[in-house]
């Protein structure tokens, strides 16, 4: 395995970005990210990370001093302070890393979500290789979500919590996106069609920063 670990001064990365391939996924709730991100996975190996489950998980984990504050500003639409994401997402690389046959690929879904993640991910874990992002109207997004919430059980699948959860993307995940898109590290993906066409636009758009070859070399 190639050596992962930066060592070049106290403040290099924890990942080095030669070896480790990172790519934030971002789109609107509802815009598809879950389900292209599985996609990738089963034709191409990579790991999967979804910020979103991670801390779902964290805040029902027995002992977590963060679980009721993550539930909290879960509830309210919220985004989690960055340092409590940012290690998670951390903790979560560095165990699939211990893995005899990771492939140091990694789709970081539903994150960064505001300008501070990104930055403070990039300096302390590992600089993303570019961004995927979903782009979806918001009718179509709020429409997904209210049959997922049918079944899904989760606790922000309801209108109330739909609404407050679009406001923050836009206010909040929107400027990361445009920030990421002028350093020339953004694939935007139209995403209102069905998720066999949606994937076809994704593995072209990889295929031109000639990710997948790289994915299929290892698979």
């Amino acid at each position: 395995m190639p050596a992962i670990k930066s060592e070049s001064s106290s403040h290099s990365p924890t990942f080095n970005p030669d070896d480790v391939v990172v790519i934030f996924v971002l789109g609107g709730p509802g815009a598809g990210k879950g389900t292209q991100c599985e996609n990738l996975v089963r034709d191409y190996g990579f790991c999967h990370l979804s910020a979103g489950d991670l801390l779902r998980a964290e805040q029902d984990r027995k002992g977590s001093e963060v679980g009721q504050m993550i539930k909290d500003y879960i509830k309210n639409g919220q985004i989690v302070p960055m340092e409590v994401t940012v290690k998670l997402l951390e903790n979560a690389m560095k165990e699939d890393m211990d893995k005899q046959h990771s492939r140091l690929m990694f789709l970081i879904d539903g994150f960064p979500r505001k300008m501070d993640q990104a930055l403070q991910f990039e300096k302390t874990v590992c600089p993303s290789r570019f961004t995927l992002f979903f782009d979806c109207p918001e009718h179509v997004m709020q429409e997904r979500l209210l049959n997922r919430g049918k079944t899904s059980g989760r606790s922000d699948d309801n209108p109330e919590s739909i609404k407050k959860r679009f406001k923050t993307f836009v206010e909040t995940s929107m400027p990361v996106v445009e920030y990421f898109e002028k350093e020339g590290k953004v694939e935007s993906i139209p995403a209102a069609k069905s998720p066999d066409e949606v994937y076809a636009v994704v593995r072209e758009r990889m295929s031109k920063r000639s990710i997948l070859s790289k994915a299929q070399a290892s698979h």
